[in-house]
């Protein structure tokens, strides 16, 4: 299904000052984990870091992308990373198989949206290269199908969907603030795929810093719930939680900033501790 590349999916245009943000804040979190050394079977787990294409914005998405690696890197994570114009599924889905880790930045195809019924094969995944090394324009999208039935990910992994429209419920920028019931619908649509393709846990970081989710997850014994309240952008006012309809099993918890704000999101395990994702 053809999305307009202007339209759908839109994450963060403007927003290239946003890197200084992200380095402090990376910076914060690397000397946080100094000062408390935490016991981490963390050496050789598989973290997997994808930039798909994004336009003008493909080089500020990279640098991110970047902090999040070297920060893996620093607890002992081999870190595998695939960045745009050389994003292809092909590639993608080698690199995912039994990642504990997937760290994705790019446009976000979700549903419901402006764009069309929803559809397995273009909704709920990743935007990627269509072909190798022909710009960062040159984008198609692998929905929850291609998710679910060809990528197979490590026990209870982890997936971090960042500066994405529609994965935490959020709208295109510029586009009118979704009603409660379109956010959580977006929010459990996005994350169904990789559920089912074995993560236990789907972060949707719409527009802040997700260094927070590592260090949790490397350096902590916290659980999934107790990660998503540690960010420094925890709103504690407007957030709620329901029980997923696409995966029964699991819970979603969202945290708006205000009313109409989706920004962030968990769906998951809520209860699942970082020892025991580190562990298995």
């Amino acid at each position: 299904m053809p999305v307009h590349k202007n339209g759908a999916q839109r994450a963060s245009s403007h927003r290239s000052t946003r890197s200084i943000v992200f380095g402090l804040a990376f910076a914060l979190v690397a000397a946080i984990s100094l000062a408390n050394p935490f016991p981490a079977a963390a050496s050789g787990i598989k973290v997997v870091i994808i930039v798909g294409p994004v336009e003008s914005n493909t080089a500020n998405y990279i640098d991110n992308a970047k902090r999040y690696a070297a920060q893996a890197r620093s607890y002992g994570a081999n870190v595998v990373e695939i960045y745009s114009p050389n994003a292809t599924w092909s590639r993608v889905k080698a690199a995912a198989q039994e990642a504990k880790v997937v760290i994705y930045l790019g446009h976000g195809n979700g549903s419901p949206s402006p764009y069309g019924a929803w559809s397995k094969y273009s909704k709920d995944g990743f935007g990627l290269n269509a072909t190798a090394g022909n710009g960062n324009s040159n984008r198609k999208y692998y929905g929850e199908y291609y998710i679910d039935t060809q990528i197979k990910l490590a026990p209870n992994a982890v997936v971090i969907l960042n500066r994405l429209c529609y994965a935490s419920g959020n709208s295109e920028w510029g586009s009118p603030n979704p009603t409660k019931t379109t956010a959580r619908t977006r929010v459990d649509n996005y994350a169904s795929g990789f559920l089912r393709a074995n993560a236990r846990a789907v972060f949707a970081e719409g527009i802040t810093d997700a260094s927070y989710i590592l260090y949790g997850l490397f350096k902590t014994n916290r659980s999934i719930g107790s990660i998503f309240t540690s960010s420094s952008n925890w709103s504690t006012a407007y957030d709620f939680q329901f029980q997923s309809t696409r995966n029964p099993a699991y819970r979603d918890w969202m945290d708006p900033k205000t009313p109409g704000r989706y920004y962030r999101s968990v769906v998951g395990s809520l209860g699942l501790s970082a020892a025991t994702f580190r562990g298995s």
